[in-house]
């Protein structure tokens, strides 16, 4: 008896050929990365944001003085308005332009590999060498395009350096950045919509706007969500950019918050109220994604 269930007994593989085994040591890597680089800075971040902190000296509790401060203090107000005025002015229009390109190189068109590589090569350049290059084009003395509009007889304005126009000329720069990456996407959204939908439509009698408003658009609307919750959430982030650019000038006319935030926590040694502010604006994107996942959740049921 003994024998025989024995011999029934699976023999046990060993340890090196244990796909389980061999599962957890290839994610290692990434999930130690998580851990160190993003799980514990949260955790640590939201201990000091309870803190008076400054990057040197012991950290002393101080309960949530950093974060009243932060409310009794106008300029996160101030930066936070910069980035919901960025936010506006690049995650609509960023969208609207994108889904253009997506249609123009979804086109039946010669040399289309070419296009669509032209359009998303601005995407694998880093921001910083995007921004330099930008600040260079926007210099009011010897920039590209001031140079052509003088050219042209037209007035030479400080893009970086009035207050009224900075913050278009960044929301420009940043628009131009994503619009590659952006067209893309949607472009994967409008090849994954059946023709067969089109050419019923078009037996129909249906123009070329109500194939549009009535296929299209519909059938990409998830993924057009999906492009607007992204860059939102790039958008409320942005920092780079105006770091090289502006550095939140002229006159705070840039100032979002990442770069409230890392001034505090870099130049003023705030690092305590540094990360009340990061939580504050991790609270404000989350609510923000969540209304728009609820609200796009809403329109597709309709």
């Amino acid at each position: 008896m003994l024998n025989s269930a024995n011999a029934a007994r699976k023999p046990r593989k060993p340890l090196g050929t244990n796909e389980t085994f061999w599962g957890y040591v290839f994610l290692a890597p990434v999930i130690i990365g998580f851990l160190v680089f993003t799980a514990v800075p949260v955790v640590v971040s939201l201990y000091y944001s309870l803190t008076n902190y400054d990057g040197i000296t012991a950290p002393k509790f101080v309960g949530l003085s950093n974060y009243i401060d932060l409310f009794q203090n106008g300029e996160f107000g101030h930066a936070l308005l910069n980035s919901v005025y960025f936010t506006i002015g690049t995650v609509p229009l960023g969208a609207f332009l994108a889904l253009l390109v997506a249609i123009l190189l979804n086109q039946k068109i010669k040399a289309q590999s070419l296009y669509r590589s032209a359009f998303f090569i601005p995407c694998i350049v880093s921001y910083v060498a995007i921004a330099m290059v930008w600040q260079w084009m926007y210099n009011q003395d010897y920039g590209l395009i001031n140079s052509v509009l003088g050219t042209l007889g037209l007035p030479q304005p400080g893009w970086l350096a009035t207050e009224e126009l900075a913050m278009p000329s960044v929301i420009i720069m940043t628009i131009w950045k994503g619009l590659g990456y952006n067209g893309v996407i949607l472009l994967a959204g409008l090849q994954g919509i059946s023709p067969s939908l089109y050419e019923a439509a078009e037996i129909d009698g249906a123009s070329a706007f109500q194939r549009f408003t009535r296929i299209t658009l519909p059938m990409i609307r998830p993924t057009m969500m999906f492009v607007l919750l992204t860059s939102m959430i790039g958008a409320l982030q942005a920092f780079d950019q105006i770091y090289i650019m502006t550095s939140g000038g002229p006159g705070r006319a840039t100032e979002v918050v990442c770069y409230l935030i890392y001034m505090n926590a870099f130049q003023y040694f705030k690092q305590g109220y540094a990360s009340a502010m990061a939580y504050i604006l991790f609270i404000i994107i989350f609510a923000a994604s969540v209304i728009q996942l609820k609200v796009s959740e809403k329109n597709s049921e309709i």
